[in-house]
């Protein structure tokens, strides 16, 4: 099996050379190369190959909106996963509207990236906690509103399950989860796989609305 292929552009060089640490034993991702702005993405990817870009925001010359556009536009089948401190809401709708299939902070743990790459590379989407929580939030209240009557799927919930799904709607990461329940990170996604097979969800944004409407967050 071919290793994941990963473009890596962000302009704090002892950011990016950590980023690019977190893969250096890691048999499945292959960190291609590492640039400094939008413009060298792209004039990378004229002349390679890759499977995901792993795009920051804020980049001189080209940021990473211009850059994600202009890679979903033009150099498919490269997948568009952005590592920023940014959580805006608008900038983050507006990069999912775009294409993006990833959109994490900065200060999520080595092995949700990993997860995070694996996933999207296999067709899947990710966004970490905090992103989503930040997308779900209602304008005029700190939480979205909840449903009156809970909904009747909380019965095919496993007493594991519904804790894991109220610590996923707090922002927890794989790893925070695994250290409150003594349980490993992988253990919590397989909890986290199987939530949303029972509810019929596809993302983490789906499973942190489900807590917050049947208040469990």
């Amino acid at each position: 099996m071919k290793p994941i292929r990963l473009l890596i552009a962000d302009d704090h060089p002892l950011i990016a050379e950590g980023i690019k640490n977190t893969f250096t034993s890691n048999a499945f991702i292959e960190v291609v190369s590492v640039v400094t702005n939008g413009e060298e993405a792209i004039d990378f990817l004229k002349k390679e190959v890759v499977d995901i870009a792993l795009l920051d925001i804020e980049m001189p010359k080209m940021n990473g909106l211009a850059c994600a556009k202009e890679i979903l536009a033009n150099y498919q089948p490269v997948k568009v996963i952005m590592l920023s401190m940014y959580q805006e809401a608008s900038l983050i709708k507006e990069l999912i509207e775009i294409g993006v299939k990833g959109y994490m902070l900065k200060t999520i743990a080595k092995d949700e990236l990993i997860l995070a790459i694996q996933k999207v590379h296999g067709g899947q989407e990710y966004f970490s906690s905090d992103v989503t929580k930040a997308l779900l939030l209602n304008k005029n209240s700190e939480k979205v509103i909840q449903f009156n009557e809970k909904s009747k799927l909380l019965e095919l919930l496993t007493k594991r399950e519904i804790e894991i799904i109220g610590f996923i709607a707090e922002g927890l990461t794989n790893i925070q989860i695994g250290e409150k329940l003594f349980i490993s990170p992988r253990t919590v996604d397989s909890h986290r796989t199987n939530l949303m097979k029972k509810l019929d969800l596809h993302n983490v944004a789906g499973l942190i609305r489900f807590a917050f409407q049947n208040g469990l967050s």
